[in-house]
């Protein structure tokens, strides 16, 4: 019985090796440059405000670490905004607690630097993220602050994923 299994899966490891799957991350060889070399030569514009400036140091982090950027053959634009909804209010005299929802909207251009700053992708994602309001104010700003920490976090994600995947799809 367990010769039967060994040989039903061989074929089927043999089709995945033969599908040319890559790793969307890989470094590539001497010839073709990986997504990870792509990343790394994308400049991220400065930011206009704190948000923009969170969403960019997640991406410079994560695109280019310390020590492995590549010369600039790319530039990306960034415009986010956040907006808070007030989910759940509780309107009892005792205690007042409200759950509040923050929206992170962000646009997002890569532009080629070579062709005239011609756009060669674009896209626009958004991050859903909850927080308690206590009516202390102390602790109601630290909540949204790390609300929008992470909605930032979020964001950035989402825009270097969707970065890789363009430039893996480019290669084919």
């Amino acid at each position: 019985m367990r010769n039967w299994r060994f040989l039903a899966v061989v074929p089927l490891l043999l089709l995945l090796a033969a599908c040319g799957f890559r790793p969307l991350y890989g470094t590539g060889d001497a010839t073709t440059p990986g997504v990870a070399q792509d990343l790394a030569s994308v400049a991220i514009a400065e930011p206009q405000n704190r948000l923009l400036q969170l969403i960019r140091n997640d991406l410079l982090s994560t695109m280019r670490p310390a020590g492995t950027a590549e010369p600039d053959r790319y530039r990306l634009d960034i415009e986010a905004t956040a907006s808070d909804e007030k989910s759940i209010e509780d309107s009892s005299n005792s205690r007042r607690a409200r759950r509040s929802t923050l929206r992170v909207n962000a646009s997002f251009a890569l532009k080629e630097l070579s062709g005239g700053g011609k756009t060669i992708y674009q896209g626009r994602t958004f991050s859903f993220v909850s927080y308690d309001e206590v009516n202390q104010s102390f602790a109601d700003m630290q909540a949204r602050t790390t609300a929008v920490e992470r909605g930032a976090r979020e964001v950035a994600i989402d825009i270097r994923t969707r970065l890789a995947a363009h430039f893996a799809t480019a290669r084919n």
